[in-house]
């Protein structure tokens, strides 16, 4: 970390920064002359900072705070190291870090160490997950009383339509996706195919897959905050809110995922299309966590306005071989690179959160040897099958009572995050449309 600050000189002031269980960047500005003092012992801050509400503010009643005297963490560098904050106007670097208690143990409500914890568990198997994520967002000028899609800095016009996989409107803003594919290239980011949506402004981009489930989180925590600081210095909003448009499809964060094992081999293949037995034991973990862990994919009030059927995310509980209308797809070709799909969660969630559910549910299925039930065929809109939790309450409430949850996540952070949530509910309950989509665009 010293070698990155002395062959960057012109960086004058760093920010460190953790994901609070909202994914919200919670951190310090600090002058470069101090760096070292940062990297070598570390900061302090509440721990009640990591289950703060959407809007920055305590949480109600919460034993972190007065209960507790509101005691400090210490926060110490990730090994990501110091990272270039592109979207800024001055020269400035990042420096990830989470949280510690003061005797040196992780803090159990630090949404990256509850990550951590799961890819402990696959190690301890000799396992190693690999993982890849889609991140949808949209572009949008809300500089007026209502969302339309940004002027295309190219011709001045807005594309009054949604076009899926169009290169002209990929062409459209082109200056704006060069500068991102650069800055990506700069934070060492492995975004990978961009492609248009079908929502109105609506684009994609996949990161590469990464034999490491803390970096892939980690990449996509960062992405993120570079797509929508980024769109902000080009003059338009970035948002990875689930829905801003009624009328359009939402943003969904789908997350592939295999397992090998330590020589390297694919677990999840058979050298066939159907997949190993370990597969579909994953799947099977994966649907039976699915109506538990519905928090984790859908987090916010406006999350639950994109699982609705017919809008190209799942809102039933079940799996199947290509086909996009499920929730658990196993895409087809090359047998060893089978892989599981898990198309629920919305771009509005936290990705170590999202992540460590994913992959602690798809453990226990392995872990009990579970058998998924048979895979559908056609639409599964069209089906009668169980359902994913359609309001937030129900989620909420099915999350905290769960007890396959409290194999994936510690008391101390369900019921930080149940008290985080219901906060966030609470006070949701009295904004208008109109106030819940300024809150969200920007924060989530």
């Amino acid at each position: 970390m010293k070698n990155w600050l002395r062959k960057h000189p012109q960086v004058r002031t760093i920010r460190v920064a953790a994901a609070d269980l909202n994914g919200q960047a919670r951190g310090k500005r600090i002058p470069t002359r101090f760096a070292e003092k940062m990297t070598g012992e570390g900061t302090r801050f509440p721990l009640s900072v990591m289950s703060l509400d959407i809007w920055g503010e305590d949480v109600e009643d919460s034993p972190l705070v007065f209960e507790s005297g509101d005691a400090d963490g210490i926060l110490r560098p990730t090994e990501r190291g110091f990272l270039p904050m592109p979207w800024l106007e001055a020269p400035t670097a990042l420096l990830p870090i989470w949280m510690f208690r003061e005797d040196g143990r992780p803090y159990d409500g630090d949404p990256r160490h509850a990550l951590a914890r799961i890819v402990e568990r696959y190690k301890a198997r000799g396992l190693t997950p690999v993982c890849a994520m889609e991140l949808e967002f949209f572009l949008i000028d809300d500089s007026g009383k209502s969302l339309q899609v940004p002027p295309s800095p190219r011709s001045g016009k807005r594309r009054k339509a949604a076009e899926i996989l169009s290169i002209r409107a990929l062409d459209a803003f082109d200056t704006f996706f060069t500068d991102l594919y650069d800055a990506c290239e700069a934070m060492d980011i492995p975004a990978d195919t961009a492609i248009s949506e079908a929502g109105l402004g609506q684009f994609e981009i996949n990161l590469m897959h990464c034999d490491d489930a803390l970096r892939a989180a980690d990449d996509a925590w960062l992405f993120k905050m570079l797509v929508k600081g980024l769109a902000r210095r080009h003059g338009f909003a970035a948002s990875f809110m689930a829905k801003p448009y009624p009328e359009y499809s939402g943003n969904g964060l789908h997350t592939h995922f295999s397992v090998i094992d330590k020589n390297g081999e694919n677990v999840f293949s058979d050298g066939g299309p159907g997949g190993s037995e370990v597969l579909k034991q994953a799947i099977a973990g994966c649907l039976a966590a699915m109506p538990n862990s519905t928090l984790l994919f859908a987090p916010h009030a406006n999350s639950y306005e994109r699982l609705v059927p017919d809008a190209h995310a799942p809102n039933q509980i079940c799996w199947a071989y290509e086909n996009r209308t499920a929730a658990i797809r196993v895409p087809s070709g090359n047998p060893n690179a089978r892989r599981i799909e898990h198309r629920v969660a919305g771009g509005d969630v936290n990705p170590y959160l999202m992540l460590a559910g994913i992959l602690g549910a798809a453990l226990i299925g392995i872990e009990d040897g579970l058998t998924p039930p048979p895979p559908i065929t056609g639409n599964a809109y069209a089906l009668d099958l169980p359902l994913i939790p359609d309001t937030w309450g129900a989620a909420i409430d099915a999350f905290e009572k769960s007890e396959i949850i409290g194999r994936i996540f510690s008391r101390e952070l369900i019921r930080n995050l149940v008290m985080t949530k219901r906060q966030e509910m609470h006070y949701m309950a009295e904004l208008s449309p109109q106030e819940m989509t300024e809150i969200y665009l920007d924060t989530v």
